[in-house]
């Protein structure tokens, strides 16, 4: 494929209208370079060519023969990926459009953007996919050098005869060359593990084997030894191993990588000479600088086994780094919808065996700190979701100075002694319109980001007052409080101020930061209705402002705790989840609740239930679930049973756009008595 500006330009394919010209001439004012195909052939022979990606209408390829471009992309070297912009109409995308989800399998790599587009969008898209291109293009280059270095290793180490190993702890599996099998008598098809080679070794020679094997792992030095092994022909040879440890990365000895080498000529040599010593001294001398040289290139050609597999780790680490990134930033819904499912079916099932317990502290003990874990669990969850604006926020009024001042120990264990906490806060302030919980959760992550950027102290000021936004502002006219959080440290220069809240980025060195910090307060901000603002001078200190929605109503100064009625009778449910997991504990708890569970493991399977004469008081259906949604399932069974009550559960926060039922809700992960309220309150 060729390289140069031509490689990362985008293709054009969009016979109809002028959608082409709107997204050449938008491309083109984004810096990037586009080209317009009139028809598949010819944009198949662009691509071909070289491309950054592809941006096609799907009624231009609808009907058309995909055959050549199937192959195209099917034969792509495997550090390729060719991205794909599919224009689909209004209400097409793949949620609602088999064709577009037949096109999103056959194509691969594809984005879905429905039309009219925004501008932003496309912008945004193109720029995302040319910047994976430029990585997909940088790994050719890493790989192309490995596989390079790598022949050149190889070519030494034939040059030496040597086999190359690598013996991985602490399951002590080993991976052995054709060369080295063969210095313990096995061909390149025969297998050689690691017992094998520990059941070939004379037994005179084994712990002096075994010894040496031991220093090398525990001091982390060399491994050099000779020592006599038994072929499975019975016949004996010598072999020399050499290797040296490799670190992980958190410091731990990973493996020791080496060479060996059959040496039983070379033995043989040193027994017959030892009879003929008074003679043969001359050639002796000789003989053993003859070694010593050869053991001197062994040892630069290892020197050399090891930098080259260093760098080829290095590469493939970051390699694999870039690729995580990328899949995090794509699947953090979906990531968090199924850490929820898992944290469902702990929570459930550690519930119900507290509940089975005799009663001994110390196992009521174990069982509340495994229930605070899977708390622990829940909030780590929440927080994905503020990043992806779709936690379950539960905001009511509450009074922003109190609750900033209940914090006050909780921020001065967090920031340590070097940190001077300082706080102004106005008096009378009207109530905000907030999640209490989560709101500590993002004036603690400021803080904690504040006391950061001081490595040799000084002041954080935290400051609550009230202001008022007019119509020339992105957020909504009306009063908001200004909760803003000060430090006197280091600073942003304004190129890293302006990418702060983007997601995964950070300022901070590696392993110190997951750059979701931010994007978390500025996701919870967004979704309560105000925003996160950020001023700084390098040198002088940071401000981050969070604006907040005035509450039309008092704070809440205790909550009111709902006693349900108790359901009089016993229950048939039929419970719908297609995760195992999840279907087993939340049937425990139903059941353990005094009801009749049927379970279902689709939408289809529990139409076929509704369908048949079996008496059902209620239906629990997950939402996410293959085939057909908890939704469609709702819709569906009003069909069959227009009263049936209801209830869906869901880790997500919001429903799908264009949702036409309304159904009761109950959040993901949940506690037994949350259900037990949840049912008594639709039973009754």
């Amino acid at each position: 494929m060729r390289r140069g500006p031509s490689s990362e330009r985008t293709i054009i394919l969009a016979p109809v209208g002028r959608d082409a010209q709107v997204a050449a001439a938008l491309i083109g004012e984004a810096g990037y370079q586009a080209d317009i195909a009139g028809d598949l052939p010819t944009l198949l022979g662009e691509v071909e060519s070289g491309a950054g990606l592809a941006v096609i209408a799907d009624e231009a390829i609808k009907t058309a023969d995909l055959r050549g471009m199937m192959r195209w992309l099917n034969e792509q070297p495997p550090w390729s990926d060719f991205p794909i912009v599919l224009l689909t109409r209004q209400g097409g995308g793949p949620e609602r459009n088999p064709d577009a989800m037949r096109l999103g399998h056959i194509l691969g790599n594809v984005t879905f953007i429905e039309r009219p587009f925004h501008p932003t969008t496309l912008v945004s898209v193109v720029g995302s996919a040319v910047r994976g291109r430029r990585r997909q293009y940088q790994t050719r280059a890493i790989l192309e050098h490995l596989t390079e270095s790598e022949s050149l290793l190889q070519t030494a180490l034939d040059a030496g005869n040597l086999g190359a190993l690598e013996l991985h702890l602490p399951g002590f599996e080993l991976e052995a060359s054709a060369t080295c099998k063969a210095s313990f008598g096995r061909l390149p098809s025969e297998p050689l593990s690691y017992a094998d080679v520990l059941a070939s070794v004379h037994p005179d020679d084994r712990e002096r084997r075994r010894e040496a094997l031991e220093r090398a792992i525990s001091a982390g030095t060399d491994y050099s030894i000779e020592y006599r092994n038994i072929w499975p022909d019975g016949s004996q040879h010598w072999v020399d191993v050499r290797a040296r440890p490799v670190r992980g990365r958190d410091g731990s000895i990973a493996s020791l990588v080496g060479v060996s080498s059959d040496i039983t000529a070379r033995k043989r040599a040193e027994i017959e000479r030892e009879t003929l010593l008074s003679q043969l001294a001359a050639e002796r001398t000789a003989l053993a600088e003859l070694t010593a040289t050869l053991e001197q290139r062994v040892e630069q050609r290892t020197a050399d086994l090891m930098n080259e597999v260093a760098a080829r780790e290095r590469a493939q680490e970051q390699l694999r780094q870039a690729q995580k990134m990328e899949t995090i930033g794509q699947l953090t819904g979906g990531v968090a919808h199924d850490f929820n499912n898992l944290l469902m079916a702990v929570m459930g099932n550690l519930e119900l065996l507290r509940k089975r317990m005799p009663d001994d502290p110390r196992l009521h003990r174990l069982i509340h700190g495994a229930l605070q874990g899977a708390e622990r669990g829940a909030s780590l969850t929440q927080r994905l979701l503020a990043f992806a604006r779709q936690q379950d926020l539960k905001a009511e009024p509450v009074d922003l100075c109190a609750l900033v001042k209940g914090m006050v120990e909780l921020l001065e264990r967090s920031l340590g002694p070097r940190v001077v906490l300082k706080l102004d806060l106005r008096q009378a302030l009207p109530p905000a319109r907030i999640d209490a919980n989560q709101l500590e959760l993002a004036v603690l992550n400021l803080a904690i980001n504040a006391r950061d950027a001081m490595p040799d102290g000084g002041t954080i000021e935290i400051k609550v007052s009230e202001c008022r936004i007019d119509g020339d502002s992105t957020l909504a006219p009306g009063s908001y409080l200004e909760l803003s959080v000060i430090d006197t440290g280091t600073g942003m220069p304004p190129e890293i101020l302006k990418r702060a809240i983007e997601p995964f980025f950070s300022s901070k060195p590696l392993g110190k930061g997951t750059g979701l910090g931010l994007s978390m307060v500025h996701g919870l901000a967004v979704q309560l209705g105000g925003a996160l603002q950020l001023a700084s001078t390098l040198g002088k200190g940071t401000t981050a402002t969070l604006l907040l929605p005035v509450a039309t109503s008092a704070p809440m100064t205790e909550r009111r705790v709902y006693a349900p009625q108790k359901v009089r009778r016993s229950a048939v449910i039929l419970f719908v989840d297609d995760d195992p997991l999840i279907a087993m504990s939340t049937t425990e708890m139903l059941e353990d609740l005094g009801h009749r569970v049927i379970g279902a493991s689709s939408g289809r399977h529990a139409l076929d239930i509704l369908k048949s004469d079996q008496p059902i008081d209620l239906m629990m259906t997950d939402h996410v679930m293959p085939g057909m949604t908890g939704l469609e399932l709702a819709a569906a069974s009003r069909q069959l049973r227009p009263s049936l009550p209801i209830l869906l559960a869901t880790g997500y926060a919001e429903l799908p756009e264009g949702t036409q039922i309304d159904v009761p809700r109950l959040a993901k992960p949940y506690h037994q008595d949350h259900l037990r309220d949840r049912l008594d309150q639709l039973l009754s």
